[in-house]
């Protein structure tokens, strides 16, 4: 299920960047975005910043295999 933007006012239009906040586990705007602390991105569109974590783990899970890989800890 889609997470809903969060945003005072904006328009679905005009190419705005959208971040995801860590604290509040929701896409928000420039309009009304949490500090820099507290959000990842910014993103091109709302799905992209919805879809933040799931990349993170992604990438995560890739590096762990590779330092492992190079570490000589895997066959």
């Amino acid at each position: 299920m889609p997470f809903a933007v969060h945003s005072d006012g904006m328009s679905s239009e005009g190419g705005g960047r959208y971040y995801w906040c860590v604290r509040h586990s929701r896409v928000e705007t420039d309009a009304d975005a949490c500090p820099a602390t507290d959000r990842m991105g910014p993103y091109a569109s709302a799905a992209e910043a919805e879809g933040a974590l799931s990349r993170v783990q992604e990438r995560n899970v890739a590096w762990d295999a590779e330092d492992a890989r190079w570490e000589g800890e895997t066959d």
